[in-house]
């Protein structure tokens, strides 16, 4: 996954990271504009955007685009979508969050993000395989595929859920469903919505930033 990421280097010295990974049909590139937006207010922060594989898609009449995995139905449970796919894209988010720890960065400070399908790898990744210590998520226009049946993960991060109202891919509902077992499962959430579609907002790449910056800077907190 680091092989093909598009990598936007911190304007200093990094001492953090942001991995984001893209959507279904998307491409490394689709988040650089969001990224610059936010580095001058995150001047430490490394920014990785992964490429994934193309592969077919079976909900797209087999047709080969960049994805996470194989969704099979339109359907939120873990039976509608090819599971060794997406533990294939998780065990490779593992070794880029493995690899920029190595790297010096404190994983306490270290954030996965992700759009739609990239969003669900990312949320099956930090709760129910990583359970170590990561600076939060950020979980974007995107569900749980996973949650169902799963046992309480060993570790808190803190999580930003963020979706449009109107979104026709992927329902509000789904974001919302994983949005109330994460609070179930006591982990700190907060829940934003925003007029929009399944798209980015500047309202939200505005709140991202906060957020991020509040969680690398909490004694600088005011909210």
């Amino acid at each position: 996954m680091l092989e093909t990421a598009l990598i936007v280097e911190a304007l200093k010295p990094a001492d953090a990271c942001v991995i984001w990974l893209h959507g279904l049909g998307a491409g490394r590139s689709d988040f650089e504009p969001v990224a610059r937006m936010l580095q001058p207010q995150l001047p430490t922060v490394r920014f990785i955007l992964p490429q994934a594989p193309t592969q077919p898609v079976t909900i797209n009449g087999g047709m080969a685009m960049p994805s996470w995995y194989d969704i099979l139905a339109i359907s939120p449970g873990r039976r509608a979508i090819n599971s060794e796919q997406l533990e294939e894209s998780s065990e490779n988010l593992i070794r880029t969050i493995e690899a920029q720890r190595d790297s010096g960065i404190d994983p306490k400070r270290i954030f996965l993000a992700g759009f739609s399908q990239g969003g669900a790898v990312v949320l099956h990744t930090a709760f129910l395989r990583w359970q170590q210590p990561l600076g939060g998520v950020l979980a974007l226009s995107t569900y749980a595929p996973t949650f169902e049946d799963a046992s309480k993960p060993s570790y808190s991060y803190p999580v930003l859920c963020m979706h449009g109202r109107y979104d026709g891919v992927v329902p509000v509902l789904m974001g919302q469903a994983a949005y109330q077992q994460l609070t179930q499962w006591d982990m700190p959430t907060t829940w934003q919505d925003y007029p929009m579609q399944h798209e980015v907002c500047h309202e939200q790449i505005t709140d991202i930033g906060h957020w991020l910056h509040k969680q690398l800077n909490p004694s600088l907190a005011t909210d």
